[in-house]
């Protein structure tokens, strides 16, 4: 993953629009406790607002007036003058002879390079002062500078006769050489340098201290305060790394000054090559595979945090001690790339998961559930807690009959089953049950877990309803298909509500979402009380108790409850609450009644003819009561 994320970022290497991100960070990292020189190397002149005020004439001035300036600066014991503007054009004759009357070999006066882009190609054409001028013992120094894409100043001159390097060498200062590409470290925003007015250096002994300009480099050039906002611009003005900060331009004029102390004290910034950023890059997309080897958890974003941290502060570490531009924008961009991708993927990998999570449940639950744990898993609490449930069981009569007859058939025995188990696990789904499990030819199944339901007594009993309706419509579907051979299924269901504990249950290689209990244990003994008392379905005490507003029940009989000292009655349902009005279920009721009674004081002629008359009212019953009749009679034999 490292290596294929490193191989699509690698052009990013090579575009001009990405560099240009790497250098703005280079202009925030070099602004952060810059190195500065003890002392300033040169002192500025500056053709200012105050200077026009006081000398009252417009720009250009006369050039009388520059030579006047240079004399006053060479007396005031200047060892090299610099103006920072071109004398590329004639004035009048009598100001450019006084002006060539005071250059000499300490005077350096800017050229320019222009560039010219042609149909063939680019031309550049040398735009130096004019001839008398450098008759006269001028140096002419190359003031161009190479401002990047985004018009902001990084940029050392490459020029060997550079307006800096020309400068450094009339004042008898080492030239260090500049690596190509190198940048410049700013010092601080606009009027940084010493900086003094036009018309106070023409006059030093009245507006300056003295010995200012005492073995000084002094820059001479237009330094205008309304031309430093960098909405307005003006003509020889930089954006720099501090325009950022300050919104503002730095003159032409600090800016050859800045590249003088740069070459001076050695202090430009050497970026590293390509092919180095290229290989930071692949080196942070393997360090952030490595950190991210074990999956996105919380402690991913504290690695995060520290490879941002790791090479940003690494970069400007480097970029302070060693003078050498390490752009950590692309190694944090594979760092995070890598994060990100790898969040992405476990993202997919947890819904792949929890889709296939909520597949699996949804074998087991509703939908409605399902959905409901999706958007709160914290209501599943797994390990074991205590609840009151409603338990089902539900086991299919005559199985192992069907078995038998079929054992040369498993493929037809298997269909067979599943046909069933299919419609009476819908019925538990629909009534927003969990299975628990089949087991072979029986299913149980609870309510109230792991979501509540108030009222799961009442869906426990319509599941049971639903199940035998099923298994009506079942039948009749394998008459049709199979005619009067076809098998016929029967099932008993045995339900109890109590308290039960839920959660997981098993081993630590393999366990199962399960309830125990003793409710669990008499659900189950209902379930097989049904063969017994040939009725399809049992309700224990609990549950007959929850659900006698929704149905009409009739007790079947006592049994023994282990835990308890008393026999608990269990009951089956005759018909929905809407029909007990229905004379003959109310007979039923009535009779069924006085027929236990009468059983339990040992009124046998009377319970057998109460019995008699029960089946007569229920026929759906007869199997019940005719076991009923067979436990009557031998009471009094």
């Amino acid at each position: 993953m490292a290596g294929l994320i490193a191989a699509l970022l690698s052009p990013l290497v090579f575009f001009q629009p990405f560099t240009l991100i790497e250098s703005k960070l280079f202009d925030v990292l070099s602004t952060i406790a810059p190195p500065r020189p003890q002392t300033y190397g040169v002192e500025v002149v500056a053709i200012d607002e105050p200077s026009f005020s006081e000398i009252g004439q417009r720009w250009p001035w006369p050039r009388d007036l520059h030579a006047q300036l240079i004399e006053r600066l060479r007396a005031a014991g200047a060892k090299a003058i610099g103006f920072d503007i071109i004398f590329s054009e004639p004035s009048t004759a009598e100001a450019d002879k006084r002006l060539a009357a005071a250059l000499g070999p300490d005077v350096v006066l800017a050229a320019d390079d222009v560039t010219t882009k042609l149909d063939h190609g680019i031309q550049t054409t040398r735009v130096n002062p004019i001839d008398p001028f450098l008759d006269a013992g001028a140096v002419p120094g190359v003031a161009s500078v190479d401002p990047d894409g985004d018009v902001y100043l990084r940029r050392m001159p490459s020029q060997p006769d550079s307006f800096a390097a020309e400068v450094l060498r009339l004042a008898g200062k080492p030239v260090q050489p500049v690596p190509e590409g190198a940048l410049i470290q700013h010092f601080g925003p606009a009027r940084t340098y010493p900086t003094v007015s036009y018309y106070q250096a023409l006059d030093p002994e009245e507006f300056l201290q003295p010995g200012r300009f005492k073995d000084k480099i002094v820059l001479v050039g237009l330094s205008l305060k309304a031309a430093t906002s960098a909405d307005a611009g003006a003509p020889d003005t930089f954006p720099t790394a501090y325009t950022l900060t300050t919104g503002g331009l730095t003159a032409g004029v600090e800016v050859q000054a800045t590249i003088i102390d740069n070459l001076l004290h050695k202090l430009f910034v050497i970026p590293v090559s390509r092919l180095a950023v290229l290989l930071m890059l692949v080196g942070a997309a393997c360090l952030a595979a490595t950190m991210s080897i074990g999956g996105v958890t919380w402690r991913t974003g504290f690695a995060v945090l520290f490879v941002v941290i790791f090479f940003t502060v690494g970069s400007w570490l480097v970029l302070r001690v060693e003078r050498i531009w390490l752009p950590p924008v692309l190694p944090i961009t594979a760092a995070l790339a890598v994060f990100g991708t790898r969040f992405g993927l476990d993202y997919a990998r947890e819904r792949q998961l929890r889709h296939a999570v909520s597949e699996a449940f949804s074998r087991y639950l509703s939908p409605d559930l399902v959905a409901q744990l999706a958007r709160d898993p914290s209501a599943l609490k797994l390990g074991g807690e205590r609840r009151n449930l409603s338990i089902l069981f539900c086991d299919v009569r005559g199985f192992t009959t069907l078995s038998e007859k079929l054992k040369d058939e498993p493929e037809r025995l298997t269909s067979l089953i599943n046909r069933l188990l299919d419609p009476l696990s819908g019925a538990v789904l629909a009534e927003g049950g969990t299975i628990d499990k089949y087991m072979g030819d029986c299913v149980m199944a609870f309510w109230n877990a792991p979501l509540p339901s108030e009222d799961h007594p009442r869906r426990a009993v319509q599941a049971a309803m639903r199940m035998m309706e099923a298994v009506e419509v079942l039948n009749a579907s394998l008459r049709r298909e199979e005619g009067e051979n076809a098998p016929v299924f029967a099932v008993g269901v045995g339900i109890n509500t109590g308290d039960c504990v839920v959660g997981n249950v098993g081993s630590r290689w393999r366990y199962d979402y399960s309830v125990l209990g003793d409710t669990v244990n008499l659900a189950s003994r209902l379930e097989s009380l049904s063969k017994e008392y040939k009725v399809s379905l049992i309700l224990g005490p609990a549950t007959a108790d929850a659900v006698r507003e929704d149905y009409v029940l009739i007790e079947l009989d006592r049994i023994a409850v282990r835990g308890r000292a008393t026999e608990s009655a269990i009951y089956t349902v005759v018909a929905p609450a809407s029909q007990q009005h229905d004379p003959a279920i109310a007979d039923l009721v009535r009779l069924h009644s006085q027929a236990l009674t009468s059983m339990r004081v040992g009124r046998r002629e009377e319970a057998l003819g109460l019995v008699a008359r029960c089946e007569t009212l229920h026929p759906a019953l007869a199997g019940y009561y005719r076991a009923l009749t067979y436990k009557i009679g031998p009471m009094q034999g």
